[in-house]
């Protein structure tokens, strides 16, 4: 009984630790500080996934301003101008049109990636590695609700500059998908009609408008 009892301490501490990490926020924190400070940003990243099928890497890029983004992945291009996020399929040319939800979003929401801790997550530090001459802290997130299909997510920041090298998703039914960022260019010029979409742009295009 003593024993299990000591094991269930050691589980409450860690759980609280994990909540309270006060190294991870730190970290955490100089990250999203340095990317909300941007006007805009453009990353061009390598996109690999595996776990409950065949192993894929892929190369995307987004853009971002604000709520604005144009994302474009894995054979598709989703256009968010702040009130409608279409998503255009090359393969098919098709373009989806509905209304911007940001809760309907999810994962696929870069305006996202370097806030998504401060609101029903719980995180900790994990090492510092060391990579071509850069030192990185790896901080381990992960959601408060058992629901979520989110197992926890490990994010690479640069020790130095706080910007983000990579983050690996892992789902709860054992898929893992990894960010790596190529490029990163921060305040780049870009209009706002860069994020709504142009069917003028793509002859022959078939637009399904679900508004």
């Amino acid at each position: 009984m003593r024993k299990f009892l000591v094991v269930i301490a050691v589980g409450i501490s860690h759980l609280l630790y994990a909540q309270t990490d006060k190294r991870a926020a730190a970290i955490l924190d100089a990250m999203s500080n340095k990317y909300k400070s941007m006007t805009t940003f453009r990353v061009a990243f390598t996109y690999t996934s595996e776990g409950t099928g065949p192993k894929e890497t892929l190369k995307g890029d987004a853009t971002v301003k604000g709520t604005k983004f144009r994302l474009k992945m894995a054979g598709q291009e989703i256009f968010n101008d702040g009130k409608t996020m279409t998503t255009y399929i090359k393969e098919s040319n098709e373009a989806t049109v509905n209304n911007y939800d940001p809760k309907e979003v999810g994962d696929i929401d870069p305006t996202k990636v370097y806030t998504i801790y401060k609101k029903g997550y719980k995180y900790v530090f994990i090492e510092e590695v060391t990579e071509s001459g850069r030192v990185y802290e790896v901080v381990e997130i992960s959601p408060e609700k058992k629901e979520s299909k989110v197992a926890k997510v490990q994010i690479k920041v640069d020790k130095k500059d706080k910007s983000v090298k990579s983050w690996k998703i892992t789902q709860r039914n054992g898929q893992r998908v990894v960010f790596k960022v190529d490029k990163f260019t921060p305040n780049v010029s870009v209009e706002d009609k860069f994020f709504a979409f142009d069917a003028s742009q793509y002859k022959g295009v078939e637009v399904i408008d679900l508004r």
